[in-house]
């Protein structure tokens, strides 16, 4: 944990403030399963289960659900709290400062004793937060559990989780805090989804939600479709049920745009007045990391000013491919303040989703624009594409730098191998 000292050092002059969580308050994960598994009526929820394949979700199809109530159940486990990520060492010039960011997050705690999930949550803030992915037609408990702010202890923030562009059966699972329930510290709830749309999604905190999105509460979810396992076209892995293969691939990665603005999480550290109207992301990223850390395979680990490491940024952006394979990029955007526009040079984009559903009638360009909270399936076809390195980036020249190192922030790179 950290130390006394650094909280003194974060918050001068201001009285300790001690976390008092309500008698009723408990971390409490819910997976239900039937006690006797001919009687549908008879579910219970004081089970214990292990993530077996270490994929972070707990999967009947898996076998890791004993007597599950359905058998395309889905059960997973995420702590909100706090902590630090670090952004990029350094761009194309070989400078960068590595400066620490304090930060708000996820982290899947899937599969952990309820008992050590505020412990293993504390400090343990992901950016981007713990990938999602379900199947159509998958029945999904998410819990949620609120670990509360380590380093500000003066804040009693709620949390959510808003499944974005979701068709969520019932409000009260859509994670929104005017309609919904809001987790507070110490608690748990759990999200039931039916998973009846595959397509691009995201998900993020949906309380405070300009704050909390600003300070990294927010990660990649998709869907794979029912047509998934099928041979249609040549492919048997589809953005979308298709029913002629046009949306089939070989190999995908999520792409999704964010970026920090540094003061704002600097005065947040330091318990100052926070300046929305301002608001820049000086820092933008890909999946929570600036170039040149988006093409580092290494999953990258923080340490936080207490002397502890810990992975912050488990999500890199290297895209790999080999000639005449197809390629989905599963972009979004999550930015608080700004549109993005991507583009990639070489290799002709055909966008065949928008805003997680199939379009009507695919297209074909070199750039793509998307706004705060819009979601697009694109697929690159290396068919004929000459082996070597290409660049995915942003043409908003201001957003190709971390900070002031110019030749860094939203970009990444697409290295072809030799043909199939």
């Amino acid at each position: 944990m950290i130390s006394k000292r650094f909280f003194q050092g974060l918050l001068p002059g201001i009285f300790w403030i001690v976390l008092v969580f309500p008698a009723d308050a408990a971390v409490f994960f819910q997976c239900p399963t039937l006690s006797n598994p001919s009687d549908p009526a008879s579910i219970v929820y004081n089970g214990s289960f292990a993530d077996g394949n270490g994929d972070g979700m707990i999967r009947a199809d898996d076998g890791e659900i004993a007597n599950p109530v359905s058998p395309t159940q889905v059960c997973a486990h995420l702590a909100a709290g706090d902590g630090f990520v670090s952004m990029a060492d350094k761009g194309l010039d070989g400078t960068g400062d590595g400066h620490l960011q304090y930060s708000f997050g996820f982290s899947n705690v899937t599969g952990m004793p309820d008992g050590e999930v505020m412990n293993a949550g504390m400090l343990a803030a992901q950016f981007s937060a713990p990938t999602l992915t379900f199947k159509e037609g998958d029945d999904v408990y998410l819990t949620l559990s609120n670990v509360g702010m380590v380093v500000r202890p003066d804040l009693f923030d709620p949390h959510s989780v808003h499944w974005h562009g979701f068709p969520n059966a019932a409000a009260i699972f859509d994670g929104e805090p005017m309609s919904t329930i809001s987790i507070n510290m110490g608690a748990s709830l759990t999200y039931y989804y039916k998973v009846v749309e595959p397509g691009t999604f995201m998900y993020h905190c949906h309380v405070e939600a300009t704050e909390h999105m600003q300070m990294g509460m927010l990660g990649n979810l998709y869907v794979t479709p029912a047509q998934d396992g099928n041979s249609i076209g040549g492919f048997t892995t589809f953005a979308y049920n298709d029913g002629d293969g046009s949306t089939g691939y070989d190999v995908a990665y999520p792409i999704q745009i964010a970026g920090f603005d540094s003061n704002f999480h600097d005065l947040h550290l330091a318990v100052q007045p926070l300046p929305f109207a301002e608001m820049y992301d000086n820092y933008p990223m890909l999946n929570g990391r600036g170039y040149p850390d988006t093409v580092n395979p290494a999953v990258l680990s923080t340490t936080n000013p207490n002397g502890e490491s810990f992975p912050s940024q488990p999500v890199n952006t290297i895209i790999t491919a080999n000639t005449g394979e197809r390629i989905l990029l599963r972009l979004s955007n999550l930015s608080t303040e700004s549109f993005f526009t991507l583009t990639v040079q070489g290799i002709p984009m055909q966008v065949v989703g928008e805003g997680s559903r199939l379009r009507r009638h695919y297209y074909t360009t070199n750039t793509v624009t998307l706004g705060g909270g819009q979601a697009m399936d694109v697929i690159l076809d290396t068919t004929g594409v000459p082996a070597g390195t290409y660049f995915l980036y942003t043409t908003n020249h201001d957003r190709l730098a971390n900070n002031t190192e110019d030749y860094g922030g939203a970009m990444t790179e697409i290295v072809i191998s030799g043909a199939l």
